[in-house]
């Protein structure tokens, strides 16, 4: 049954299991094997997930064949402290970081130990994918988070659609051989399981080897798709997406037919790169049983991204601005909307939008790992309870 609502429903009574993952023999972990049951209000069901779970967070840098960077969050040992920093200045070629000198806020700060020991236990592997001129760290904001609910979170750059690559194929750059991005996820979950494997790994005995889930952003959300029906994939999340295979977001001439996987869609009204009612809604109405879509009132594509952060809130584009570079973006308006779109007015802020993203997208991953014995905060009552309205629907 489809349910559509704007503001929350009848009050409900929500169960909710505390177990996140951990082993019996780790005296790191919480006591996360013993399940207790709690009934919560409405209010603090939709809110169960938006601050940081029980682990510290590690982060760590892998590679795929080739040299691909692979960006790994991940639970880790209690007592970990320490933040790590990424500057999105390093993401673009030589030739425009030496031009990104404005005195302006360019990075993006997260509580985690760089190259931290892996908390005791086997946890659930996420796969996430980037979208087109992002980078594997573009939504730390949520990786970072999902791993301190006990998950680990990889993410490739993806070569064929990263900002570097993007940026220097527009500046004329001879193009590199990409891998197909779902290929990218593919090679990145053989990597995870390999390091499982391999003695003296960080992640020895660590990464779960049970079902994987799969996050995208944007063209991320397309490639999640082309992952979805491998074997061993659960479900998957499309953030700020739709039914395209395509790198930009533009909708598929094909018929519809997506994966027979659970899925869960989150969208911004606002979104004008990968529209609710052309892209996000259309993939949601095609999805198979069980389904869930959530559309965040006044967000746009970057509402799932780090990168509103940046320029003082006003996002990559800002830096960009500030460091005089406006007649480059004149001449480059795709780079100029995929930078900002969300980022200014009349849009809401990330700041409004982080906690329901956090929320929703833990939630629901918790509830395909069977952590949570029943959905928390998903259904159609939250929708309410937030500093934005959210339109929720569900297809179960």
């Amino acid at each position: 049954m489809r349910v559509r609502v704007l503001v929350a429903a009848l009050a409900a009574l929500a169960l909710f299991t505390s177990a996140c993952g951990g082993g019996d023999d780790d005296d790191d972990a919480p006591a996360a094997d013993e399940t207790t049951s709690t009934t919560l209000s409405v209010a603090d069901a939709a809110n169960a997930y938006t601050e940081p779970g029980p682990y510290p967070v590690g982060i760590t840098t892998l590679e795929l064949e080739g040299g691909i960077p692979v960006e790994v969050w991940y639970p880790a040992v209690e007592g970990t402290a320490g933040e790590d920093t990424y500057d999105v200045r390093t993401m673009v070629p030589q030739s425009i970081t030496d031009l990104l000198t404005a005195d302006v806020p360019a990075t993006f700060t997260t509580g985690a130990g760089r190259d931290a020991d892996v908390a005791g236990g086997e946890f659930p592997l996420v796969l996430f994918s980037h979208g087109y001129s992002g980078f594997r760290q573009q939504s730390t904001f949520l990786t970072a988070h999902l791993a301190s609910w006990g998950m680990i979170v990889a993410a490739p750059d993806h070569w064929s659609r990263d900002l570097y690559h993007a940026l220097d194929s527009f500046l004329g750059g001879v193009p590199v051989e990409a891998n197909d991005s779902v290929d990218d996820l593919r090679f990145t979950r053989e990597l995870m399981e390999s390091e499982h494997a391999a003695t003296g790994s960080r992640f020895e005995g660590h990464v779960g080897s049970g079902p994987v889930a799969a996050v995208g952003h944007s063209a991320g959300g397309g490639s999640v798709l082309g992952l979805a029906p491998d074997d061993g994939i659960a479900g998957y999340v499309s953030l700020a997406s739709g039914a395209s295979l395509g790198t930009r977001g533009a909708p598929s001439p094909q018929p519809l037919v997506l994966p027979d996987k659970p899925s869960l869609f989150v969208a911004g009204s606002l979104d004008a790169i990968a529209s609710v009612e052309t892209a996000t809604k259309p993939a949601f109405e095609a999805a198979p049983a069980p389904a869930r879509l959530w559309v965040i009132e006044g967000a746009g594509h970057l509402a799932f991204a780090d990168i509103c952060t940046y320029g003082n809130g006003s996002g990559i584009i800002g830096v960009a601005v500030a460091s005089g570079l406006g007649p480059f973006l004149d001449a480059a308006p795709e780079f100029r909307a995929l930078g900002e779109d969300g980022c200014l007015e009349p849009a809401v802020a990330v700041a409004d939008t982080f906690p329901i993203v956090k929320h929703v997208v833990t939630s629901w991953l918790r509830e395909l790992f069977g952590v949570d014995a029943v959905p928390v905060g998903l259904g159609p009552d939250v929708a309410g309870e937030y500093s934005v309205p959210v339109e929720i629907e569900e297809n179960l």
